[in-house]
Formats: C-alpha cells, sequence, structure tokens
C-alpha cells in the first residue's frame, strides 16, 4: 500500500519542484548520535527507576545503540558519558563499536554528581577544586583521543541559588581561566561543544544561562569553540529557530542535544510535545546549506517510564520525519513570496510542507537502504526487548541520575 502512497507524493512533491531524488539522498546521510545514558536506568531527579533489560555498562549500551541503528540506518555514533562509562580499556571498547557498525561520538564531562562540586566546579573559588576539575576534562580529552573522538561536550550545573552568594563577574572570570587552559590542552582536530541551561540545579543563576552566555565564551575561546543547543534549556516562549539560524550564520552552531518538553527541562522524545518547533529547527538547518556542515545531532533523553529502545527509535523516527519535511519545502517559491511581502503565502509555503504526509517516502527511503518500512514493526518483531529483559532482569535503581564517581 505504502508503495502506491509513495508514487502519488512523489507526483504531488515533483509539482512543486522538489527534487526527491536529492531529498532522499540527503535522508539517507542523514546521522543522529545517541546518548549511552539513554539505555541506562534513569528517572528525574527524585527518583530513578528500573526498567527490565536495561543496559548494566557501556557495552550493553553500546548493544542497545547498535539495534536502534540497524532498525533506523542513521545512527552509527553513541555518545558517552565520564565517569558514568568508564572501562579499563579505551581501545578494545573503540572495537567493541566497530564490530557493531558504531563509533564513539562526543564525549562528555561530567562535574555536577560528586560533592566537592556543591559551590561549582570550573566556577568554584576554590582553586584545589578547580584542579580536580581540570585533571577531569583533560581526562576526558585523553579519552576521546583513545576511542576516536573529535568532539568534547560539556555541561555545566555551576551556579547560585541566592542573590549576593556569589560575584557574578568573579565565577565568570574563573570559567573563562579553566576553559581557556583546557581548550589549549585539546588537540588541533577537536571541537567543543558548550551546553546552556538557564536554571537547575542552580536556581538563582546558572553560569551559562542561555546561547549568548555560551557565544559570548565561545568566541573567547577560539573557532573550535561553538555552542550546543539543548531544546529543553529554553525559558517558554524562546525562539529557538531564530536561535538556530543566528548561530549558524555566525559558524557557532556546534550542534543539538534534542528532546521535548512541557514544562521544564523534561527530557521527552524529541518531536513528541511540538513537532512543529521542531520542523521550524530543521527548516533553518536545510536553509542554512553548507553552513550547517559540521553541526552534530545528538539524542539527550531520559526515558524512564517507557520502553527505552523503542522510545529512542521514535526518537529517531520523528526527526527523520522534521527532516523530511523541511526537505520538500518548496524553497524556490518561499523566496518568492518572503521578496513580495506576501506574509501568508509565504506562511502557506511552510505549512504545505510541515502537513504533507512523508511516512511514503520515508518507507521507501528506509526500503532503498534495505531496512524495514517501519521501524517499529521491526523492532516488535524482532523480541530484542523481551531478549534484553530475560538476560538482564532487573538492575536496582535509586534516587537521582544512575552513576556517580
Amino acid at each position: 500500500m505504502h508503495h502506491d502512497a509513495y508514487r502519488l507524493l512523489a507526483d504531488q512533491l515533483a509539482e512543486r519542484g522538489v527534487d526527491v531524488t536529492e531529498v532522499k539522498a540527503a535522508l539517507k546521510r542523514q546521522h543522529v548520535e545517541l546518548p549511552s545514558w539513554g539505555f541506562a536506568n534513569t528517572g528525574t531527579r527524585f527518583k530513578t527507576y528500573a526498567w527490565r533489560g536495561a543496559a548494566r555498562n557501556i557495552y550493553e549500551k553500546l548493544e542497545d545503540a547498535s539495534f536502534v541503528h540497524k532498525l533506523t540506518g542513521i545512527c552509527p555514533s553513541v555518545a558517552i558519558h565520564i565517569p558514568w562509562d568508564k572501562v579499563d580499556d579505551w581501545t578494545a571498547l573503540a572495537e567493541f563499536a566497530a564490530q557493531r557498525g558504531l563509533r564513539i561520538g562526543a564525549v562528555n564531562t561530567n562535574t555536577f554528581q560528586a560533592d566537592r562540586y556543591n559551590f561549582g566546579s570550573l566556577t568554584n573559588a576554590d582553586p584545589a577544586v578547580r584542579r580536580l576539575a581540570l585533571e577531569h576534562h583533560l581526562e576526558c580529552i585523553a579519552i576521546a583521543g583513545q576511542v576516536g573522538s573529535k568532539l568534547l561536550s560539556l555541561w555545566y550545573g555551576d551556579g547560585t541559588n541566592y542573590p549576593g552568594q556569589e560575584s557574578f563577574i568573579a565565577r565568570r572570570h574563573r570559567a573563562i581561566a579553566f576553559l581557556s587552559e583546557m581548550y589549549a590542552a585539546m588537540p588541533s582536530d577537536m571541537r567543543l561543544l558548550l551546553e546552556y541551561k538557564f536554571y537547575e540545579p542552580a536556581f538563582y543563576h546558572t553560569d551559562f544561562a542561555d546561547w549568548g552566555q555560551a557565544y559570548a565564551i565561545c568566541l573567547k575561546l577560539g573557532e573550535r569553540a561553538q555552542v550546543l543547543v539543548d531544546l529543553g534549556h529554553h525559558p517558554h516562549g524562546t525562539n529557538i529557530e531564530h536561535i538556530v539560524a543566528t548561530l549558524l550564520d555566525e559558524s557557532k552552531l556546534g550542534g543539538f542535544h534534542f528532546n521535548n518538553r512541557k514544562y521544564g527541562d523534561d527530557d521527552l522524545i524529541a518531536g513528541s510535545i511540538n513537532p512543529f518547533e521542531l520542523f521550524l529547527i530543521y527548516n533553518e538547518l536545510v536553509a542554512a546549506g553548507d553552513a550547517a556542515e559540521g553541526v552534530v545531532y545528538m539524542v539527550d533523553q531520559c526515558h524512564y517510564l517507557e520502553p527505552k529502545i523503542e522510545a529512542m527509535v521514535h526518537t529517531v523516527m520523528n526527526l527523520q520525519t522534521a527532516y523530511a519535511k523541511a526537505l520538500i519545502v518548496n524553497r524556490q517559491a518561499l523566496a518568492d513570496r518572503q521578496a513580495e511581502h506576501d506574509i501568508l503565502g509565504a506562511h502557506r509555503v511552510l505549512m504545505e510542507a510541515y502537513e504533507t504526509d512523508v511516512r511514503p517516502l520515508l518507507a521507501r527511503v528506509r526500503e532503498e537502504m534495505g531496512l524495514h518500512p517501519d521501524p517499529i514493526a521491526a523492532l516488535k518483531a524482532s523480541g530484542y526487548e523481551q531478549r534484553i529483559a530475560e538476560a538482564r532482569g532487573v538492575t536496582p535503581a535509586g534516587g537521582g541520575f544512575p552513576e556517580g564517581d
């Protein structure tokens, strides 16, 4: 049935001036990086829930990620988190990943769990604490080199809870000095991606509260320092696609942490709450053309009630859908309407693409890649979740994040 639907859709797109062959080629090149932590027991800051079959170590996380890649065909890399994913032999881990069609992606640092960071890590007034944090970052740089990663992903919970607690500027100067020393220690082919968050765990201020704060620091560091945009890290009403367009124009958009939210940093499945926003973000990325080369598309989600493998597959499919809809926007028609100040006409061009059912197109792309046209159906038929549940059982879970140091 979907073959007939695809032929009808292809004809419609051709009438709009869309090159379906180019669209399919772009969809086949799409790359979504999976998070290792998305396959472990996770939860909220109040409770981590045990999921039967959850990955217990980085090797099982890679096994699960490999299966998602097998179903979707566009997830060949996995981000790791240190110390959660620490192993004795990093070369062996990289080989283990390669044997499963994967490579290690971004290396994420962790300075938000240990008690020594209760007053901050890179912004801590105590130079001994800052030195320990720097040693951790240097360790992560070394790990990246051993696993073949060229990306260091940084997020900090540093901040204050009350007015007057500390000096904003003193903390900022400590952060700049810290990151400058770390940046100098990075290999010349490694990029630093600096993430921001306007609240939590610090609630009066965080040291990198928004994209402007992160952007300003990256400008001081150098061209290999770029901003990482997490879709859940903004106040309500923020025009994220405008931020994306600006950072692209400045060559400072390093990558994304894809998720979705209803209230705060909810880490829900990308596209599950606001699919139109996700489409508009991809629309800016497609419109940017070559300026979007090098942007890293990473998932950062917390699946604590829903089945983890199925949730990850849903995420990837939603990202494919948003990208496909952005690819079929009639760019010439949009430019013409904009030049004529045809406000609603330009809007209708975008809505025409957004409201198009691209499922037949994606099904055809998957078939041409040698995959099942419906990854969820393939997952259900595989019995994979049942097998890992039986093999792994239930790993006890507690409060907060899954692992500490």
